[in-house]
C-alpha cells in the first residue's frame, strides 16, 4: 500500500511540474523509478512512456490551448517526426544493455543541463 502512495505522491511531483516547467517524465519519474523503486532503465523509461500518454495528451495540452499557446502545425509535423523517431529508440532501448543505456541517459541529461545552465 505505501508503495501506492508513494507512485501515485511521484505522479504529483511530476505533473506538477510538467505543467509548471514542461518537465517531469525523463528528468522526474525515469531517475525516481530507478533510484527508490528499483526498477530496471528499461522498466523505468518503458513505464514512463506508457504512463504520459494520457494525461500529457489530453489534460495539458487543453490547459496550454485554453491559453492560446499551442501551435497544431508544428505539433503535427512534429508528431510525424517523434512517431518514427521513439519507435526507432524504443527498438534501439531494448537492444542494448541496461547499463550502456543508463549511461546513455544521464549523459544527455548531462548536456541538456549544461547548455541550459551555460546559454544566454
Amino acid at each position: 500500500m505505501m508503495t501506492i502512495v508513494l507512485l501515485i505522491l511521484l505522479g504529483v511531483v511530476a505533473g506538477t511540474l510538467s505543467g509548471l516547467i514542461g518537465i517531469g517524465g525523463g528528468i522526474i519519474i525515469v531517475p525516481a523509478l530507478l533510484f527508490f523503486f528499483g526498477f530496471s532503465q528499461h522498466q523505468a523509461q518503458g513505464t514512463t512512456l506508457a504512463l504520459m500518454v494520457p494525461p500529457i495528451g489530453i489534460l495539458a495540452a487543453w490547459a496550454y490551448y485554453r491559453q492560446g499557446y499551442v501551435d497544431f502545425q508544428a505539433a503535427i509535423f512534429i508528431a510525424v517526426g517523434f512517431l518514427a523517431g521513439s519507435f526507432l529508440g524504443a527498438r534501439l532501448a531494448a537492444a542494448v544493455s541496461n547499463g550502456v543505456l543508463e549511461k546513455i541517459f544521464g549523459v544527455a541529461l548531462l548536456l541538456i543541463s549544461l547548455k541550459m545552465l551555460f546559454a544566454k
